[in-house]
Order: structure tokens, then sequence, then C-alpha cells
């Protein structure tokens, strides 16, 4: 009887098994991190409550198979969240902050609200499995409605433009809460697509039109990045970066390549959090852009290498003459950045190794995307579109923007870069700036006790 209710409720999938796991670890973690970053703070005992029903709560969302089940869960998990980033009501910005983090939720919540109650409409189903299975044929419109609705929905989660606003000003929120946030909660929107993936790939324009969403966020967010001065508002515009490839690896069709982003961005984000203490002692490494031309050329040697040992342990193919190959640009690019930064010096001593370990760089990934992809397989959630001029248009401008980051001209003070670029340059850094009411502008605005 118990188990039969269960499987009512629940559905332990590949996917939930991959999403526990990955958010208890994150959580032990981060839970680690506080226990002494938090030593001798007033609300050192509800934070650890407020993370323990935090971690189950998502544990429960992201195994679900009853929407109403999700639905609570999703709400319960946001909650949570703002209450851990607001953590003393007395501190005015991170009380703005945690505000503002809700009013976005709860308008993401009645997104989704509204798409499970036109799929219930249609199909009279409460399982999440029995709603990807249904016949939609005859109800397209609806189907189509609700699908981006819930779009919209996971838009809002994952901070993605235009709904990144509320992420950028949550860095009011202790170090802990941060990185649980940027590791674990912000990915929901990944992997609420994902959930309804079977009913995506029926719709080639949907996934086009989620796949310029992503390319576009992850170009904002890149350009913002580099905008930034402060280490925990680099990392959230990272984020925001991130989640718009991770959407537009869904765009592509490769649900399994998304959720792989996923497991490896929110380890990595989280060590970032919880590490970015020592930003201001760590030694950076002159990267002298732009980049002799020697050092860009082997740069570009290694990028190849390294996208064919992405290729080679992935199982894709430069030539598979469909959405792979946006996959493939972007692992020669990532790989071709990994290698430059060790190339800047001393290039031709060093191309040797720097060959080899881009090579390794790109077979680790991409055997770590096989392996999501493996476990994954029953799901059947690859389905690769056909390239249309939206993708290429997508990869040429991965491309430029890669080439300007590197090549655009470094203006001295005597020489005054031409007004539109000072003027596009200015509405961008506004537009990457937290709510003025989450800015801690002085020290005595902090609330200490």
């Amino acid at each position: 009887m118990n188990n039969k209710f269960l499987s009512v409720l629940f559905n332990f999938d590949a996917l939930a098994v991959i999403m526990v796991t990955l958010v208890t670890f994150i959580g032990l973690c981060v839970g680690s991190f506080a226990y002494r970053y938090l030593m001798g703070n007033t609300k050192y005992r509800s934070f650890f409550i407020q993370l323990t029903l935090l971690i189950l709560s998502v544990s429960v969302m992201v195994s679900a198979d009853n929407i109403i089940m999700l639905f609570m869960s999703w709400c319960l998990s946001n909650v949570l969240l703002v209450k851990l980033m607001i953590h003393k009501k007395s501190w005015k910005a991170a009380k703005a902050s945690g505000m503002l983090a809700l009013k976005n939720y709860i308008a993401g919540a009645v997104f989704i609200a509204v798409a499970f109650v036109l799929l219930y409409w249609v199909t009279s189903e409460t399982s999440l499995q029995a709603l990807v299975k249904f016949n939609y044929s005859a109800e397209s419109t609806l189907i189509l409605s609700a699908l981006s609705l819930l779009l919209i929905g996971a838009m809002t989660q994952s901070a993605i433009w235009p709904f990144h606003r509320w992420l950028i000003s949550s860095l009011n929120s202790p170090t802990p809460v941060s990185a649980i946030m940027h590791a674990g909660l912000i990915n929901g929107g990944g992997i609420l697509l994902t959930r309804f993936a079977p009913l995506y790939l029926q719709h080639s324009h949907l996934l086009t039109t989620i796949f310029l969403i992503g390319i576009g966020t992850s170009l904002v967010g890149s350009m913002w990045k580099l905008m930034q001065s402060d280490v925990k508002r680099m990392l959230a515009c990272s984020t925001i970066a991130q989640m718009g490839f991770m959407f537009a690896q869904c765009g592509l069709g490769l649900f399994p390549a998304a959720v792989a982003h996923i497991v490896w961005h929110g380890m990595f984000k989280a060590y970032l959090f919880l590490s970015s203490g020592g930003a201001a002692q760590e030694k950076r490494l002159d990267l002298r852009y732009p980049p002799k031309s020697l050092a860009f050329i082997c740069a570009i040697i290694c990028g190849v290498m390294g996208s064919f040992g992405f290729a080679f342990a992935s199982g894709k193919s430069w030539l598979s003459g469909d959405t792979t190959l946006v996959l493939m640009i972007v692992s020669f690019l990532s790989a071709s950045q990994f290698s430059l930064t060790m190339l800047t010096n001393k290039t031709l001593k060093n191309l040797v190794p720097v060959f080899i370990l881009t090579g390794l760089f790109g077979l680790v990934y991409g055997a770590s995307v096989q392996l999501i992809t493996t476990i994954m397989d029953p799901m059947k959630l690859i389905q690769t579109q056909p390239l249309n001029g939206f993708h290429f248009a997508g990869m040429i401008a991965l491309i430029l923007t890669w080439l300007a980051m590197l090549f655009s001209p470094n203006h001295k003070k005597t020489n005054r870069p031409p007004t539109w670029v000072l003027k596009g340059y200015v509405a961008a850094l506004n537009a990457s700036q937290p709510a003025s009411s989450t800015i801690t502008a002085h020290r005595n605005q902090y609330a200490y006790i």
C-alpha cells in the first residue's frame, strides 16, 4: 500500500537520482562551511533548520510525479530560500533583496500554476509521466500556451533575462546562502524544462525560442561579468551567463547535456562562492589582452584538439549537420580560451603540455556529458534539431563576442573611445547593477545583531 502511494506521488527516475545526489552533496558542503562561518551568529540554529528543510523540499521537487506536489514543493523551496536570504530582518538592504526575490518567485509561480491548470484541463491528469505521454494533437493551442507559460516560469527561477534583477540584487545574502542559491535552486528552471522535455521536443519553433533566449542571456551575462569589480557580483553575472547557456542546450534538443551542465556548474559555483573570501589574496594571472598572434594561433590549435576530445568522449560529431554543431562550436571556444590562459608566456615552450591538457579537458567534459546521457537514456530526452538561420546567427554571435573580448582596442587615457562605445558601456553597466534599495552604502547600515 505504501509503495503504491509513493509511486503515485514520486518518480525516482534517472533525473531525480542525479538531482537529489547533487543537491545533497552541495547541501553537505555548504552546511560544513556554514558550521564555522556562522559560529556565534544569533540565527545559527534556525539557519541549519531552514537549510535542512530547503534540501528536503528541493529533493521532493525534483522527484515529484504529481504536479500539485511539484508546485507545492517548488513554492516551499523558494519561500525557504527567501527566508535564508533575508537572514536578519533588521538589515533593510537584505530584507529588500529577499522581497525582490519573493516578488519574482510569486510571478513565476503564477505562470507555472496557470500552465498546470491548462494541462490538467486538457488531460485530467496530475501525473507528470501521464502528462508528457498524452496525445495532444487535438489541443495544440492550449498545450502551446501551457508550455510557453512554463518557459516563463522557468526563466524567472533561473534569472534568465529580463528576470535577472533579483539575482544581482541578492548579494546581501550570507555566503553559504549565495552558494546554495547559485549552485542549487537557480537550476530549477532547467529541471522544469527537462521534466516537460518530451512536450517541448514536439515543438521545434518553441525550442528555437528557448535557444535564442538562452544564447542572448549567456552573451549579456558574460559581458556584464567583465564589467564588475565586486567578486560576488561577478559570480552573479557568471551564473546568469551559465543559466543562459543551459537554456540554449535545452533549445538545441540536448536536455541531458543541459543536465550535465547543471551538475558541473552547481559544484563549481558552490566552490567559487565558498572560496570567494580569499579572492583578495588570490594571485591573478596576467592574460595580457589582446594576445599575441602566435599565442592566439596556438590557442586555436589547442582548441581544435579540445573540441575533438569532447566529440570523441561524448559520442558527438562535427559533421552531424544538426544542432550538435552549436555544442561543438562552444566546446571549441571553451577549449581555446582554456589554453590561451596558459599560453600568454613562453608560448612555444608551453605548447605541447597545453595541447595535451586541453585534449584532456575536452575528454573529461565530454565523458561527463556522455555519462549523464547514458544514465538518462531511458528517458529519451535527446532529439537534435535541424539547423536553421537562428542557430547560425547564435554561433556567429558567440564567435564574434569571443573575438571582441580578446581583441577589443585598449584605449589609453589620452585616446578617448568613441561616444557610442561610452554610451553602450554605461548602459550595460547600469543594467547590471542591483536595485538601489538592496545596496548597503555604508557599514553602519549593516545589522550586526
